[in-house]
């Protein structure tokens, strides 16, 4: 496509960007279970005039809009406060747990360069961490050395301790991972990093706004947070549960020396006069760092706790119907919102045919390997569609199944 000759009317504009919309997945109608989280009409109808309030507006400079610089740290407070850092907490803003991830690397790079020397960095990554932790190695020119999951899908802390070497800069566990919905042994992956004065992340881009409300209505939730002695630095994504609009994360420091030591980037040498960011990008847009602003005023702990309950029963509702379909399994024990299933053994199921009918059907399921499976993300919004979800599923493994048993067992 070239840029037209001649610009086009508004309404045709927003006619063809219309027509194009309409081959996206519905996610407003349950259908989809990542990449949107929804909690309802009403923080929908907040989040739209939160951004157009600040459509325009540039986060670069806070000096310009000491508006966005308070938000942000009003932000960061009440996040650092959820994931118990107390006073000695910082953090900043990023565009999203790919940014924060980044950051994150960044940090733990730097200090061991400058605490013990090292030169040649390596990160010890569990096999279920986000692709994000890769990006970082890829990025920032540090070796990924895979740390191998056991059998309950977490990382594998004995493994994990045969990994360490002195060029190890940083440790990572995920709180949960995202392929399984578990939450990796923390407190043992930290002990082990402290032991060996090296930085440890926490990424709680899933579980960082979720996990605490689920303690709170007197869930089990493994320590994750900055309650685990060892842990350095803990990722939370305001645009998941959270429930604001893309992209708003928070990356946050046990200690304000780590965040102005060592992700703090600092420049002088230029006619342009000094420049400093805490954040990867230069020019930021203001309408999330307002959205989440808005969304976590608006929800409060009230709030948060109403929608936590909602998926705690309906995560429960699918799981369970999910578990009564012989020719399914559940991988592990998931201890959130997200999890994956896969075919039993023996049953002869084509479970990514499953996928594609459900496809057919309408609904957006991710495709897994390692082992096959599909893989859901619950959002509030899905308590509506359980039933009917669960219907086409067992639907379509009668389809895909062996014909004779699976035909007999639900005739």
């Amino acid at each position: 496509m070239k840029l037209p000759q001649r610009g086009l009317a508004r309404e045709d504009v927003l006619k063809r960007m219309r027509a194009m919309k309409d081959a996206d997945a519905d996610w407003r109608g349950g259908r989809t279970f990542s990449l949107v989280y929804p909690a309802g009409p009403e923080v929908d109808d907040l989040l739209r005039e939160a951004n157009l309030l600040y459509l325009y507006e540039n986060a670069l400079n806070p000096f310009r809009f000491p508006s966005l610089r308070q938000m942000e740290v009003d932000v960061v407070e009440m996040t650092t406060d959820l994931l118990n850092g107390g006073e000695s907490a910082a953090g900043a803003m990023t565009s999203g747990g790919t940014e924060s991830i980044l950051l994150a690397a960044k940090t733990a790079r730097d200090r061991a360069r400058a605490e013990r020397g090292v030169t040649q960095p390596q990160m010890l990554v569990p096999y279920s961490a986000h692709p994000a932790f890769a990006k970082a190695c890829s990025y920032l020119g540090i070796e990924q050395i895979p740390v191998p999951l056991g059998e309950d899908f977490r990382a594998d802390v004995a493994a994990a301790s045969e990994l360490v070497t002195d060029r190890t800069v940083m440790l990572m566990g995920s709180a949960p991972c995202y392929p399984f919905g578990v939450i990796d042994p923390i407190e043992e992956l930290a002990a082990l990093a402290h032991r060996h004065g090296i930085h440890f992340h926490t990424d709680a881009c899933v579980g960082g706004f979720l996990l605490p409300f689920f303690e709170r209505l007197g869930s089990t939730v493994a320590p994750f947070d900055f309650r685990v002695p060892g842990v350095t630095t803990v990722s939370a994504d305001v645009h998941k549960y959270g429930y604001a609009t893309k992209g708003a994360s928070v990356i946050a420091h046990r200690t304000k020396e780590s965040l102005h030591d060592f992700q703090l980037f600092k420049y002088t040498a230029w006619p342009g006069g000094g420049y400093a960011s805490f954040a990867m990008a230069g020019a930021r847009p203001a309408a999330p760092i307002a959205a989440a602003w808005a969304v976590l005023n608006f929800l409060g702990e009230e709030g948060y706790l109403r929608l936590a309950r909602r998926l705690l029963d309906t995560a429960t509702r699918l799981r369970e119907g999910i578990a009564a379909i012989p020719e399914l399994r559940i991988w592990g024990e998931p201890d959130f919102t997200l999890f994956a299933f896969g075919a039993e053994t023996g049953s002869g199921l084509d479970l990514f045919a499953v996928g594609d009918a459900m496809d057919e059907r309408g609904w957006c399921l991710d495709r897994q390997t390692d082992p096959d499976a599909l893989h859901l993300m619950v959002s509030p919004e899905h308590d509506r569609i359980v039933d009917d979800f669960l219907q086409d599923l067992r639907s379509a493994v009668l389809h895909h199944g062996p014909s004779k048993g699976v035909q007999a067992r639900y005739s």
